[in-house]
């Protein structure tokens, strides 16, 4: 059978739009009806396709009956249009410091130096005073404990614009900056599940950072105190383990906030990649962000890790915005 225009099983998982025509019905010209259907192309045989509607339902179409069909763009995502400063207050809910104190809307966070986002100022709206008094109280704070002075700013915003006009620089020269990726937890739910391999190995989900979760973890072993506050700090959290013969070969993290999950520690051994264990534990977490009533699910990852970022973008994910961390010259 003739692949029907415009479409074909390279389009599983895209969002669709199909004209067909429709049995027994006869349209207003005297010849055959036909209608369009718009939705997600699920599945794809040497007869028929299914697609899913946005209301859920579940429609098969014969491919003889199609006449013509295309891929179409997404629909703009209302996630996508919360500015930069909300998406960084929502992911701070899941990374939260073991000490904070406000200066203004800029949030100053210390950790013991476990992680440059616990660590560092949130340096997001307005100070509420003048910036060099702004600059000079987070210069303070960090002294004070023997911490780096680093701010976390969003890229290209008037805040970052300002502290480096001012004279500060790079904390990491040479670095990309941090790419903050959004996701609906549906769609890549779906996604991930297309790609899971053959053969899954058992997965462990705790409500705590196990020892062997936390073993391949140099900075949590050196600072173990300070990295479970982090890490178990949020209300909601879980973790994800694999594991085989008893060794820890891929592991994440997610934290429920509202209807939003941040995911992050994705990790898998070196000698086990190229395998689908990413996938396998992404699965985890987003099944586990789904079951508490998530829809949007983000990560950070740095802009100079290709395979991570590729794999999200396959998923579904989206650059939301950029962040890099500024410390006085």
């Amino acid at each position: 059978m003739s692949t029907p225009p415009g479409l074909g099983p390279h389009l599983i998982g895209t969002r669709v739009v199909v004209r067909r025509l429709v049995p027994g019905e006869t349209g207003p010209s005297g010849g055959p009806a036909m209608t369009d259907l718009l939705g997600v192309m699920e599945s794809w045989d040497g007869s028929i396709t299914t697609v899913r509607a946005e209301s859920g339902e579940v429609t098969a179409i014969r491919l003889a009956d199609i006449v013509s069909g295309k891929a179409v763009p997404p629909r703009p995502s209302v996630r996508l249009r919360v500015s930069p400063e909300e998406a960084e207050r929502r992911a701070n809910a899941s990374w939260p410091a073991l000490e904070t104190r406000s200066v203004g809307d800029w949030l100053l966070r210390a950790s013991e130096g476990f992680s440059s986002r616990a660590n560092s100022v949130l340096a997001i709206g307005e100070p509420g005073l003048p910036l060099p008094e702004a600059l000079a109280c987070v210069t303070d704070f960090y002294v004070e404990r023997a911490l780096p002075v680093w701010a976390q700013v969003v890229v290209g915003s008037a805040v970052h614009r300002e502290i480096e006009e001012y004279g500060w620089v790079r904390a990491r020269p040479g670095e990309a900056d941090t790419l903050f990726q959004l996701g609906s937890v549906s769609r890549t739910l779906r996604a991930v599940r297309r790609v899971l391999p053959p053969v899954v190995p058992p997965v462990s989900v705790t409500a705590a950072a196990v020892e062997g979760w936390l073993a391949n973890d140099q900075r949590a072993v050196e600072g173990r105190d300070a990295a479970l506050g982090v890490l178990e700090g949020p209300e909601e959290v879980g973790f994800v383990l694999v594991e085989v013969d008893g060794l820890p070969v891929a592991k994440g993290r997610v934290a429920a906030s509202g209807d939003w999950a941040g995911i992050t520690d994705v990790w898998v051994s070196p000698e086990q990649r190229r395998r689908g264990l990413g996938a396998v534990v992404m699965a985890s977490l987003l099944e586990w962000a789904a079951e508490r009533g998530a829809t949007t699910a983000y990560l950070q990852t740095r802009g100079d890790n290709p395979a991570a970022l590729g794999m999200y973008d396959r998923l579904g994910f989206v650059t939301h915005h950029e962040y890099r961390y500024l410390t006085p010259a």
